[in-house]
């Protein structure tokens, strides 16, 4: 039998701790082993903005990876996996990915996702962006990493912030090939507007 699908998943200290909350969800509905690392701004990120504690949200993956171990599985190239999503990704988690010059398990793990070619998705969180930003992300992008802040999808017709969140969430993971049930498609669940 073979090793499951999994996915590391990095929650940063950017606003936004909604998005990694649901990409733990999504990967559970959709039977993907996830591997958490979560760093210290992201747990104060978390209980701003969540009802939630750090234990609510490790419950919600099915291995979890302390910060500082960097020894850890998901800090090996030889960890198989699907590849790896920062969501919510700071601006500082984002610019150590970029140097190569990591010093936590999950801009590690970033780091051998990159050097493996597998997919590393970042949900970046920041706006407006300034110069030093943009050239950050051109350069991930010229390394193999995708950049893809959670921006609203209107044109699915949003009703709450949780289906902004998923939607967003739902286009961050068919980067990696798979299908979560909230997403509204084009051409599926939503069409152009008929002509006046």
């Amino acid at each position: 039998m073979g090793e499951p699908a999994r996915i590391i998943v990095g929650i940063s200290g950017a606003s936004g701790a909604a998005y990694g909350v649901r990409v733990l969800d999504a990967l559970a509905e959709l039977g993907v082993e996830s591997h958490l690392v979560v760093t210290k701004a992201a747990a104060l990120t978390l209980a701003s903005e969540t009802d939630l504690s750090i234990a609510d949200l490790q419950a919600r993956a099915a291995v979890v990876h302390k910060l500082s171990d960097v020894g850890a599985s998901v800090a090996s190239g030889s960890f198989r996996a699907l590849g790896m999503i920062v969501a919510p990704c700071s601006v500082r988690t984002m610019s150590e990915i970029a140097t190569g010059v990591t010093s936590n398990l999950l801009t590690r793990a970033a780091d051998v996702t990159l050097k493996e070619r597998r997919p590393l998705v970042l949900m970046v969180r920041e706006t407006p962006f300034h110069l030093g930003h943009l050239r950050t992300m051109t350069a991930l992008a010229e390394m193999g990493a995708v950049i893809a802040p959670p921006l609203p999808a209107f044109y699915a017709r949003p009703t709450s912030i949780e289906e902004l969140v998923d939607q967003s969430v739902g286009r961050a993971l068919d980067l990696f090939g798979l299908d979560w049930k909230p997403v509204k498609r084009w051409g599926r669940d939503l069409g152009p507007v008929s002509e006046m």
